[in-house]
């Protein structure tokens, strides 16, 4: 059983007893979340699609920790004008140990 969820306007494939790379959440390490925003529940043959989600179907995940993500490079040129400017930037992310899928029925 699977389930796609959004979260931070992206979205991820959650199967318990996996984890997942979301966007950063303000919720300590340790704690436990519910995902509400399931789109798509999947198990063996049965697919439920949500219009836009599931009713009553959530999932269950424990914050396991924060991470940054790979450094991005940004370069700005302008040719023939002697401009160049060099920075970067590194997203947080929290990694979560997906516990169980609810559903409804």
């Amino acid at each position: 059983m699977y389930a796609l969820v959004e979260s931070g306007g992206r979205q991820y494939r959650a199967q318990v007893g996996e984890t997942i790379r979301v966007e950063r959440l303000p919720q300590p390490v340790g704690e436990q979340i519910a995902l509400d925003r399931v789109l798509l529940l999947a198990d063996g043959d049965a697919i439920t699609v949500g219009q836009p989600t599931v009713r009553g179907a959530r999932v269950l995940a424990t914050v396991v920790g924060l991470e940054k993500g790979p450094k991005i490079r940004i370069f700005k040129y302008k040719p023939k004008k002697r401009y160049r400017h060099q920075g970067g930037h590194r997203q947080w992310y929290t990694r979560l140990h997906v516990d169980q899928i609810v559903t409804e029925g």
